[in-house]
């Protein structure tokens, strides 16, 4: 018999990762909008099931708030809002799919060949400055590298958007 801590996990993980495949899978942009915050949220949920208010609340703010808010607004900006997604060229799509394919070979590669021990459950420091120094260490226990690769993640985000928002729409007949 589950638990509700384990069913209220396995709800916001399917939440999760429904949602973001759907925000890939969708042709509708603004949809892939909706889906990608509904994601976030997702997120933000397992944080606040973990109990770390603190992130849960960061992720609320920062990235369901302003990504979605950026990408809503690239979206009305483009003046596409309910058109469909001109439909990527095959060899695009075989990509994708490849690389896709090997980053989860090399992902489920390193599962294997690196035995993970089961650690020493210990209560852990919630608050605000020690996640602060925590995030930007840059010994093994800090997460500076991962910090600024999501800093990348964001302004390739901003660079797609601003694409987005400048391209002209084609000449109708």
């Amino acid at each position: 018999m589950m638990k509700g801590e384990t069913i209220v996990f396995y709800l916001l993980a399917a939440l999760t990762l429904v949602s973001a495949a759907m925000a890939v899978g969708t042709r509708r942009i603004f949809r892939s909008a909706v889906y990608l915050l509904s994601s976030l949220i997702g997120i933000a949920g397992l944080y606040f099931w973990m109990r770390f208010e603190f992130a849960a609340a960061v992720q609320i703010v920062v990235y369901a708030g302003g990504i979605a808010v950026l990408i809503i607004f690239s979206v009305f900006l483009t003046q596409r809002a309910g058109d469909d997604m001109p439909t990527p060229p095959m060899l695009r799509t075989i990509a994708a799919a490849g690389a896709a394919l090997l980053g989860m070979g090399l992902v489920m590669l390193q599962l294997v060949a690196h035995p993970f021990p089961t650690p020493a459950v210990a209560e852990v420091d919630r608050s605000v400055s020690a996640i602060g120094r925590r995030m930007l260490a840059t010994g093994d226990d800090g997460f500076a590298l991962p910090f600024e690769v999501v800093s990348l993640l964001l302004l390739a985000a901003m660079i797609g958007c601003i694409v987005i928002a400048m391209r002209t729409k084609p000449n109708q007949p």
